[in-house]
């Protein structure tokens, strides 16, 4: 399977496990929701003039859930894009082959020679592909992935110890999920099994040289470059680990920093920051709380140009 197929397929799942979980949230608010009718009809006597009005209410809204249900665990699943593909086809073909049977009467009546030429249907495979390429305008050329590396670090470069981090800051978790959600993270295997699960809300890369890696929910590359090219997302993150961040160091545009004022002992170690290649664009400045043990700083920083 090639990397399309995998992205093709991995966006789909993605897709199939969103529409299921809503209508798996509709459900809950329609329980919740029918208790309340009914304790506002029964209980507070709301449209009392109207008779037990709740009931109609309770069966209009099961109904809308029930084809909610049928839509998306039915009608998407052997009726979807694949289903509308393979019946126009099918008609095509058909199309086609009534077009071939009308040219031989045709012929045999005299109407038509062998060598005149046969008008071609519009909606034949062939017309619509010419036409296609005659209408579509040229692709837009490929832009750049603007790559950014997201890391909390000591003083010294310190990113953790035994494959676990080395402090605990939630200020700076939180942040992190902030920052990335909605956006691709690339990460090594090491840092996908410190992390124990791929994270929500985000396209999961584990960059990792053994061939038969398996990570559900995941897509699975087998270097930096074929994650990028895996990668649909025009502003990837780097979650690490210290060979990662290595060699995407020198591709990356952006560092986005937490930088821990500690000095630990660790076995990861960030990538030297040459200040001759970045320039820091933006700094907030934390102290240590009941909940940080350290001063903190979130700090931006740019490639120069």
């Amino acid at each position: 399977m090639d990397s399309k197929e995998q992205v093709t397929l991995f966006e789909k799942a993605r897709k199939r496990a969103v529409a299921k979980k809503q209508v798996y949230y509709h459900f809950v608010i329609f329980l919740i929701g029918s208790v309340f009718l009914i304790v506002l009809n029964t209980v507070f006597n709301v449209g009392e003039q109207y008779g037990e009005w709740f009931k109609y209410a309770v069966a209009i809204w099961l109904f809308v859930w029930i084809f909610h249900f049928v839509n998306v665990f039915i009608t998407h699943r052997f009726f979807g894009k694949e289903w509308v593909q393979n019946e126009t086809a099918k008609l095509m073909a058909k199309h086609d082959v009534k077009v071939k049977e009308l040219e031989k009467k045709l012929l045999k009546k005299g109407v038509l020679t062998s060598n005149s030429p046969i008008p071609s249907s519009p909606y034949s495979p062939k017309n619509s592909i010419e036409k296609k390429q005659r209408t579509s305008p040229p692709p837009p050329p490929h832009s750049k992935k603007h790559i950014t590396l997201i890391a909390a670090i000591g003083k010294n470069g310190e990113l953790g110890k035994d494959n676990e981090l080395i402090w605990h800051l939630p200020n700076d978790l939180k942040r992190f999920k902030k920052v990335t959600a909605g956006h691709d993270v690339i990460m090594g295997r090491k840092t996908f099994e410190s992390l124990g699960k791929p994270l929500p809300q985000r396209t999961n890369i584990v960059v990792t040289r053994n061939t038969g890696f398996h990570a559900d929910g995941c897509l699975i590359a087998h270097s930096l470059e074929e994650a990028l090219k895996l990668s649909t997302d025009q502003n990837p993150y780097i979650l690490g680990g210290a060979q990662i961040y290595a060699q995407a160091i020198k591709m990356a545009d952006v560092l986005d920093l937490t930088l821990v004022n500690a000095s630990l002992d660790a076995d990861a170690h960030f990538p030297k920051i040459d200040n001759t290649i970045w320039k820091e664009t933006s700094r907030e400045n934390f102290s240590a709380d009941d909940k940080h043990q350290y001063n903190y700083s979130f700090v931006r920083m740019e490639r120069r140009n």
